[in-house]
C-alpha cells in the first residue's frame, strides 16, 4: 500500500468531494431547455469579460496539451533562474481566477472575487494544510467550468488517454514531472491535495512523510465527468465520479 489506511481513505474522500463539488459548480453554468443544454457566460470581473477560448473540441485537445507543455517549460525556466517569487505570483493569479469562477456560480461576482482573493493569497503566501486543501476542493470546479463547454465526451476521453501516456513518460522515462513536483514542494506552493503523516524508517525511528494527489489527477477526471454531465445528466456524471474514485482507491492500494 502506498500510504497508511487513514491517509489513503482521507485522500479518497477529499478526491470524491472535489469531484462532486466540481460537478455542482459546472451544473450552475449549464442552462437546460427543450432545445437541449447551453452554457452560461462566466460573470465579468470589474467590467472585464472572462471569455472561454473560441475553439472546436478537437482544437481544445491541442490547446490543453500545448498549455501543459509550455507551462512545464516555463516552470523549468523559473527553476533554472530560481525565481520562486515569480512562480508564486503566477500560481496565485491562476488560483484566484479558478476560485472566482467557482464561487461566482454561487455568489454575486464581487463577493466571489473577495473570497477567491482571500483564499488565493492565503494559499500561496501564508500556506497551511487546511487552507490549502479547502481551496483545492473548489479550484478544479472553476477550471472545469472554463474548459468543459469546449469538449465533448469523446474528445474528453481522448484527452485523458493522451495525458495518461504523457504522464507515464514524464514520470518513468524523462522524469521531468518528478523535478517539477520537487520544485513545487520546496517552494511550498503546489497543485493537489496534501496529507502529512509520520512514516517509520525502522522500529525506533520515524520521519515526516507527505502524501500528495496531484492537481491533474483531480482536474482532468472532472473535465471528463463534466462532459458526461452536459451530455447525459447528473446521475451518469456521478457514476463516472464514483468510478474515478474507485480507480484512485485501487491505485493507492496497489501503489
Amino acid at each position: 500500500m502506498k500510504h497508511p489506511w487513514a491517509i489513503t481513505v482521507s485522500l479518497v474522500i477529499l478526491f470524491l468531494a472535489a469531484q462532486l463539488l466540481g460537478l455542482s459548480i459546472i451544473n450552475k453554468y449549464l442552462q437546460y431547455s427543450e432545445e437541449g443544454v447551453s452554457w452560461e457566460k462566466i460573470p465579468s470581473l470589474g467590467g472585464v469579460e472572462i471569455e472561454r477560448p473560441d475553439l472546436t473540441p478537437s482544437q481544445t485537445i491541442f490547446y490543453i496539451v500545448g498549455a501543459i507543455l509550455i507551462g512545464s517549460l516555463l516552470i523549468f525556466l523559473l527553476i533554472r533562474f530560481r525565481s520562486v517569487l515569480l512562480w508564486k505570483l503566477w500560481f496565485a493569479l491562476a488560483i484566484i481566477l479558478c476560485l472566482y469562477i467557482a464561487f461566482a456560480a454561487f455568489f454575486m461576482p464581487k463577493i466571489a472575487f473577495v473570497i477567491a482573493l482571500i483564499l488565493g493569497i492565503g494559499k500561496v503566501f501564508f500556506p497551511n494544510r487546511y487552507l490549502h486543501n479547502l481551496s483545492e476542493l473548489f479550484i478544479y470546479g472553476g477550471l472545469a467550468a472554463l474548459f468543459t463547454p469546449l469538449l465533448t465526451v469523446q474528445t474528453a476521453f481522448l484527452l485523458l488517454l493522451i495525458l495518461a501516456i504523457y504522464d507515464f513518460y514524464a514520470v518513468f522515462k524523462s522524469k521531468h514531472m518528478i523535478a517539477l513536483a520537487q520544485f513545487q514542494t520546496k517552494s511550498k506552493v503546489c497543485a493537489g491535495l496534501l496529507k502529512s503523516y509520520k512514516g517509520k524508517v525502522s522500529a525506533k525511528k520515524e520521519t515526516g512523510t507527505l502524501a500528495v494527489l496531484g492537481g491533474g489527477d483531480i482536474g482532468f477526471p472532472l473535465l471528463f465527468s463534466g462532459t458526461v454531465l452536459a451530455a447525459s445528466g447528473s446521475l451518469a456524471a456521478v457514476i463516472v465520479a464514483l468510478g474515478a474514485t474507485l480507480g484512485l482507491l485501487v491505485l493507492l492500494l496497489i501503489g
